[in-house]
Order: structure tokens, then C-alpha cells, then sequence
């Protein structure tokens, strides 16, 4: 019996077609994507569609469309062996990070795919990518088993886990990195996986949960800023945690106006999480005098998470819990292999069976 795949469109570049006489791009009508692709026949994979009814440009996804997509996996979930979630570039990696934690107990693939290019244009990188993220969603192991039982971003030839992701061009077809952990595949004449980068099988039954808390901010730190400006950005009514994107391996500024604004945040009970601004490496808050005031106020390290990964996964954690220890605890923790526990990326991290409970 062939392998069965769910497609779930939710909107962006690859579920585009542009009218011949004008050039305007409408949705494809997923009933008829095998005329456009006609290699789906020769796939050998049982493939069926949802659709959004309205497509969702990703820069209008919100944390209400992740459990949205979430509940549609979980409410096929016994019927397919994997799921391809079509989904724009911009906000993906977002997406593909929340889906990681929204899912747990995931024990097959959910691979996110998109394009720079409308499906239907010559030039399109949309055929491969959606092609081969259909061959992964559908790949077994010699147990029979999912070969990715994960959430997982496939573009241009390479399968980087979800909540590792970082869209890193807004051109190119290579438009998404993994820059503190390995591929998860390459594919070339065949499709290469590296096991060891792959989260191990979960035992259990997946458990989708359905609440996420929005009042958390991200404050990009920059040379100059000022408390003020600060004191402004984390006055919102209801914030319960900020994401700073913070300099190097978790440094900031020493202005005393400026910690004395992170403190009253603090002091009032909003959770201070430290995350790169850079691309790869990791926190190493207290290591630097220009992080010592961080440490010594309780402020959060994220470790080498990214930054989609430390706002999601704290929009999670929000929705789980009502006591911020809590959450602060669960912060450092790796639920599904977003958090790595050693700067041996590769080989030391182990995966923790601990989710949060409520």
C-alpha cells in the first residue's frame, strides 16, 4: 500500500498562478494541482488537499492560523503517514517553530515547503520543493517507521529542522539557513538523511495543544538606545515576556537608565529572555561585564535557540502556564530539539521528554 499525505495550503508564492492576460496572481485550485505538476502521478504517494478558504499571506499569520494548522494535523492525524503544510517564505520559519511545540509527541513528519516562484512560472522552484517535501513526508525507515517524525522546513534541496530555521534571503531560491544545527537532508540524485540530526521516534499519542498568549514582544537592541525608548516599548498593558535580541553572545549596553528600565519590567513581573541577534552562535549571558547586570537580575538565557524559536516557544509556554517560574524554567529546557545543551551542537544534545503541563 502507498504512503498517504495530507497537503494543507495556506497560502503564499507556491499556491500561486499568474493570469496569462494580466499577470495577476490568484490561489491554484489544489483539485487541479496535478496539471500543473504533472510528476505527482509518477511520485507513487496517495495524495489528498485541505485548503484555507481564505489564503493567508504569511506576513498576516498569526498565533491563531498555527493552532489552526495544528488542529488540522491532529484531526488527520491516524489517517496519514505524513503532512506538507504550503505556506509562504516570509514567516515560516515562525510557523514551522510553533508548530514544534503546538505538536507533542510528534511521531511523523510535518514538512512546511514553499517557493520564491509562482508554480506556474517557467523558472519556478516551487515543482522541486514541493515534490521532494512529498517524497520526505512519505519516506519510512527499514521499521516502517517515519523516517523525519518531525516538524521540518524543506527549500531548495535541503530539509533543516523547523525550529532551527532562519529565513536568511529575500531573493535567493537558498533562502533559509540552519546555522546551529545540521541538515536534516540533502537532496541530490537521492535523498541523503543524517540520522544523528534527527529527533529520535516518540512513543505515545500526539497530544495538539490549542492555546498560545500573544502579549510578548521582541526588543531588538542597537547601539544608543535608550532607557526611555525602553520603558515606552515595554509600558504595553498585559506583557508578560520580551524576547531582547541582544549583541554577540548575549551582551547589551551598561547604561544604568537603560538595566534600570529592564529592571522595572522585571520588578513588575514580565519575563526578560536573552536571544542572539546574530545568526548563529549561542548566549553565553555573565561571561562579558556588558552581560553581568543580565544575570544578576534573572534575566533568561535562550541559549543557541533562534529568535522565531524563543518568541514561539514562549507564546507557548504562556499558554500553558500561569506562574512565570515556570515558564523561566521551561525556557531552558529543550522540549523538541530546539535547544541544544552543549556547544557540541551535534553530538551532545539529547532530546527531553518533559513538556509542560496545564
Amino acid at each position: 500500500m502507498s504512503a498517504s499525505v495530507l497537503l494543507i495550503y495556506t497560502g503564499g508564492t507556491i499556491g500561486m498562478l499568474a493570469d496569462p492576460r494580466t499577470g495577476a496572481l490568484r490561489p491554484m485550485d489544489l483539485a487541479h494541482l496535478e496539471e500543473q505538476v504533472p510528476e505527482l502521478e509518477r511520485v507513487g504517494v496517495r495524495l489528498e488537499s485541505i485548503a484555507f478558504e481564505e489564503p493567508i499571506d504569511s506576513s498576516d499569520m498569526r498565533p491563531a492560523d498555527w493552532i489552526r494548522i495544528s488542529g488540522i494535523i491532529g484531526a488527520n492525524y491516524e489517517k496519514y503517514d505524513g503532512f506538507v503544510v504550503l505556506h509562504g517564505s516570509d514567516t515560516m520559519a515562525y510557523t514551522a517553530s510553533a508548530l514544534s511545540f503546538l505538536l507533542e509527541g510528534l511521531s511523523k513528519p510535518v514538512i512546511l515547503t514553499g517557493s520564491q516562484l509562482p508554480i506556474g512560472t517557467i523558472r519556478t522552484d516551487a515543482k522541486e520543493n514541493l515534490i521532494t517535501a512529498i517524497e520526505i513526508a512519505a519516506a519510512k525507515d527499514e521499521h516502517g517507521r517515519a523516517m523525519v517524525p518531525e516538524v521540518a522546513v524543506y527549500f531548495e534541496y535541503r530539509l533543516l529542522r523547523g525550529n532551527r530555521t532562519v529565513k536568511v534571503h529575500a531573493e535567493r531560491f537558498e533562502a533559509f539557513r540552519s546555522p546551529n544545527w545540521p541538515a536534516l537532508a540533502e537532496a541530490g540524485v537521492r535523498i541523503k538523511y543524517d540520522r544523528s540530526a534527527i529527533l529520535p521516534h516518540r512513543s505515545g499519542p500526539l497530544k495538539v495543544h490549542d492555546r498560545m498568549d500573544e502579549h510578548v514582544a521582541v526588543v531588538r537592541l542597537f547601539p544608543g538606545i535608550r532607557g526611555a525608548w525602553v520603558r515606552h516599548a515595554l509600558s504595553m498593558p498585559d506583557l508578560r515576556a520580551v524576547v531582547l535580541t541582544t549583541f554577540g553572545s548575549g551582551n547589551g549596553p551598561t547604561d544604568p537608565d537603560f538595566i534600570a528600565a529592564l529592571r522595572e519590567a522585571r520588578d513588575r513581573g514580565v519575563i526578560l529572555l536573552n536571544a542572539t541577534q546574530c545568526v548563529g552562535g549561542r548566549v553565553e549571558q555573565g561571561r562579558y561585564i556588558t552581560s553581568q547586570a543580565f544575570a544578576q537580575m534573572g534575566v533568561v538565557p535562550c541559549a543557541d535557540m533562534t529568535v522565531e524559536a524563543a518568541l514561539t516557544k514562549a507564546m507557548f509556554l504562556l499558554g500553558q502556564h500561569t506562574e512565570a517560574s515556570a515558564v523561566q524554567r521551561a525556557m531552558g529546557e529543550a522540549l523538541c530539539g530546539e535547544i541544544s545543551r552543549s556547544r557540541d551542537c551535534r553530538g551532545a544534545f539529547r532530546p527531553s521528554e518533559r513538556w509542560p503541563s496545564g
